[in-house]
């Protein structure tokens, strides 16, 4: 029987593209959780799949330079996102360094979310959802939701001159209408700062 899922499992990973992420929870209907469990384990250990995260596996792109290619932990975040459709917006320093304030590669990543909270390890890194409030997660633009959380994480009156004018010029590649969206949004401080992106006119 166990090895009937495991070969089903088999079958199933090897008929999807390589990269892809490879959840437990997928192959819920091929057998029970330990027999499911059980059947990854050894295609781990065949080589067939490799294992990115606690209950997380791939099925890697090979490079010829490198050997196998793993999932970074930026990409794991995004797919346990889309797994379990949740929202996520990146904050702390991993939204500095999304947009280019910070040279500094965050070790963990903080992610709101309205999913459940937890911490999940990726090598050396680790992924944290942080439970949040609905209204933290309604910002619609991909630069500004950005910019909301790297401003709160420098912290009101602490913003440089730099960083300002960086700021602006990313806000003025944002679409108007989400950027008017998520200024709404902001605390007053953050929404001086973004509405002055309007204000000196787009590019």
């Amino acid at each position: 029987m166990t090895q009937s899922v495991e070969k089903q499992i088999e079958k199933s990973i090897k008929s999807k593209p390589k990269g892809v992420l490879i959840i437990p929870d997928d192959y819920m209907d091929y057998g029970s959780s330990d027999a499911v469990r059980k059947a990854l384990d050894r295609l781990e250990n065949k080589q067939i799949i490799v294992r990115v995260a606690q209950g997380i596996y791939v099925r890697p792109k090979i490079s010829k330079l490198i050997g196998p290619l793993v999932p970074s932990a930026e990409e794991v975040a995004e797919a346990i996102a889309k797994r379990d459709r949740i929202r996520t917006i990146p904050t702390g320093s991993y939204a500095l360094n999304a947009l280019g304030l910070s040279t500094q590669v965050p070790m963990n990543i903080v992610l709101l979310t309205d999913g459940s909270p937890r911490e999940i390890k990726v090598g050396k890194r680790k992924i944290r959802f942080k439970k949040t409030t609905p209204k933290n997660l309604l910002a619609k633009g991909k630069i500004s939701r950005l910019v909301i959380q790297a401003l709160k994480e420098i912290g009101n009156g602490k913003v440089t001159t730099e960083e300002e004018i960086k700021i602006i010029g990313l806000l003025k590649k944002e679409d108007t209408k989400d950027l008017l969206h998520d200024i709404a949004l902001a605390p007053v401080w953050i929404q001086k700062i973004m509405r002055k992106a309007i204000e000196n006119g787009k590019n």
